[in-house]
């Protein structure tokens, strides 16, 4: 230790000697302090640049680097520095050999200014740090000096490496930066055996390094959120497949011998209903199609979707980008109007729509009113005569054969999302009007009324609609359904209080960016993500951004961009990206809000994440993940 501390002030002494009052000596100590105060502030580094390559995995390998910065560069060797610096200084008093070259020994032996015994004596022949706080024998104005130099100062540089530490542990959990801050806990407490004046000035000289050891920790950023999520997937486990051993061919063809079925026989369809043929039509046979084998342990009558979690695989980018215009294999067969419709496009028949064919359903849909209207169609109010209840009827317009056939694509797969937050599609119907889209009915009220009406969310509640919608996003993107305008007049609250997301756009044509061929907007500009509104196709990323403008809109009453004077105004502002002037500034969720409102994609978290950090906030405080999001309204008459 000797050794170390003879070393550290030959080098602090050669850096930093300005030769004035108090002594060289006194300001190398000081310097030295600084130099010792440089290592918690790499050890630190040292965390922060690993997990930006391992994002939150905490395996024995990596709380093990954690623990070991934490040990060797906040406790071991600052407290061997500490400890040798007293004891070259103890030694120089002493008149022992200390390390220190003869004209080094010199100058710590010899007065300065007003310590005219030396500077020798004042480090090395005076009480220590335990002596001074526990049997104090100067007065009271020193006595407080010495606790606020021997006590405070270690308190302050405790606490911005605990800055530091979380600064290295950002967008993760917070639970590993104990490793990183305790052991200097430690050093304090065992350096009570350490000279009270070398102590105080090497605390001095230990602050303002751990002060603006923030600055590098906040240059070198946390990790990506794709680096996050990479490490929270899991490898699938590899089906252990049995090889049976080869048979003699005498037993290969005889067919294995299996017990008569016990309990009741199996299941068998009932035969098909003959199609509907419209006035003045003639029949034509619909096209043989074969359902997809349902191999998946979900689909077990004994199982439960919420009992085995599938992993989320890596998001890949150029895949993402292709999922509106392909969501993938039908859930299901296509009805017999869909296939008619089908036949007479494929004849060169101009397309028209039979009449009556509310009443092709043997009249089981009847309209009530109608919801609303948009460029794309209206909503109805209608009744279901055959199950005695209420649905929401989309009668959307397509103005070509390939835009209705995507149209009944992405309804088909919206059909097979299975979410409580999510708006379910019962049926598809063809109507005069156009296609329609037979969908639950939610009744309540837009969650851009609610917040008008009753004020701005709380964190909570935030946290609450946040992680709902990001499930019911989830399962929606896993069915190859992007929604395309998410918003607050989107967003359901029904009287418990409980969101529900609604009017998923499956009515935009293949290859329409933010017009249509009519010149009506696809989604709603203050609310649109900047990639879509400058016209590139939407993605999960952009379902992503605007549910976060949701979110911030349910805790200010703003949308981020602010208010434009008009839509053109608003979309402009949307496709350039412009600064976000009204975000939550006093939320907790402000960071998260801020890094998924980011203009580019790649740097947005995903769904997943978004879940995951929500879960865990609410978690930290006491809070159910599940919950209603505004106060209950009561039952609706």
């Amino acid at each position: 230790m000797v050794n170390l501390g003879s070393s550290l002030l030959s080098f602090a002494n050669s850096i930093f000697s300005p030769a004035f009052c108090p002594g060289d000596w006194v300001w190398a100590t000081i310097a030295a302090g600084a130099i010792i105060g440089l290592l918690p502030v790499v050890g630190t580094l040292l965390v922060a640049l690993v997990r930006k390559g391992t994002g939150n995995t905490y395996n024995a390998a990596t709380i093990g680097v954690i623990a070991a910065a934490g040990g060797f560069f906040v406790f071991l060797m600052p407290w061997l520095f500490v400890m040798g610096v007293s004891e070259v200084f103890h030694s120089v008093a002493l008149g022992q050999p200390s390390g220190l070259s003869a004209g080094e020994v010199a100058e710590v032996q010899q007065g300065t200014c007003w310590l005219e015994e030396g500077e020798a004596v004042f480090f090395g022949a005076r009480s220590n740090v335990y002596e001074v706080l526990v049997r104090p024998s100067e007065g009271t104005p020193m006595l407080l000096l010495r606790i606020m130099m021997l006590i405070a100062v270690p308190a302050l540089i405790l606490l911005f490496l605990w800055l530091q530490a979380r600064s290295a542990m950002r967008r993760g959990p917070k639970w590993p930066a104990r490793l990183l801050w305790a052991p200097f806990v430690l050093l304090v407490v065992l350096s009570m055996g350490v000279s009270a004046n070398v102590a105080t000035f090497l605390w001095l000289g230990f602050l303002p390094v751990s002060i603006l050891g923030l600055m590098p920790l906040l240059a070198v950023g946390p990790p990506s959120w794709s680096v996050i999520e990479r490490s929270y997937q899991k490898p699938e486990p590899r089906e252990q497949r049995q090889v049976p051993p080869p048979q003699p061919a005498s037993q290969q063809q005889q067919p294995p011998r299996t017990p008569p079925p016990q309990g009741p026989p199996p299941y068998e369809p009932p035969p098909p209903l003959p199609q509907y043929v419209p006035p003045g039509g003639s029949r034509t046979p619909p096209p043989t199609r074969v359902a997809p084998p349902m191999s998946s342990p979900m689909s077990s009558p004994m199982s439960s979707p919420m009992s085995a979690p599938m992993p989320e695989p890596e998001p890949d980018r150029a895949a993402l980008a292709k999922l509106a215009e392909d969501p993938g294999p039908l859930p299901f067969a296509v009805a017999g109007a869909a296939a008619a419709g089908a036949a007479a496009a494929g004849a060169g028949q101009t397309r028209q729509a039979p009449t009556g064919l509310w009443q092709n359903h043997a009249g089981r849909f009847q309209k009530i009113k109608p919801l609303g209207q948009g460029g794309f169609g209206t909503v109805w109010l209608a009744r279901d005569t055959q199950l005695d209840r209420t649905v929401a009827v989309k009668l959307a317009h397509a103005p070509d054969a390939e835009t209705e056939a995507r149209m009944m694509r992405e309804a088909r797969a919206l059909a097979a999302v299975h979410h409580p937050h999510c708006v379910r599609v019962y049926d598809i119907i063809r109507d005069p009007d156009g296609l329609g889209i037979v969908m639950e009915y939610i009744e309540g009220q837009q969650l851009a009324d609610a917040v008008h009406e009753g004020g701005v969310l709380s964190d909570v509640q935030a946290a609450r609609l946040w992680t709902t919608m990001a499930g019911a996003l989830t399962a929606a993107h896993g069915k190859g359904v992007l929604h395309r305008d998410v918003k607050p007049a989107n967003v359901i609250v029904d009287p418990g209080g409980n969101p529900h997301l609604i009017d998923f756009g499956i009515s935009r044509a293949k290859g329409d960016s933010t017009l249509t061929a009519t010149g009506m907007m696809v989604g709603t500009p203050d609310f649109m993500a900047p990639e879509t509104a400058s016209g590139q196709p939407a993605t999960p990323a952009s379902d992503a951004w605007q549910l976060a403008a949701t979110v911030s809109f349910a805790l200010t009453g703003q949308p981020p961009r602010g208010v434009r004077e008009n839509a053109m105004a608003s979309l402009m502002a949307a496709a350039k990206g412009e600064p976000l002037t009204q975000l939550p500034h006093r939320s907790s969720h402000l960071r998260l809000l801020t890094a998924s409102l980011d203009n580019d994609p790649s740097r947005r978290p995903t769904l997943a994440a978004v879940t995951r950090e929500m879960g865990m906030w609410l978690g930290r405080a006491g809070q159910a993940a599940e919950g209603p999001v505004t106060r209950v309204m009561g039952s609706a008459r």
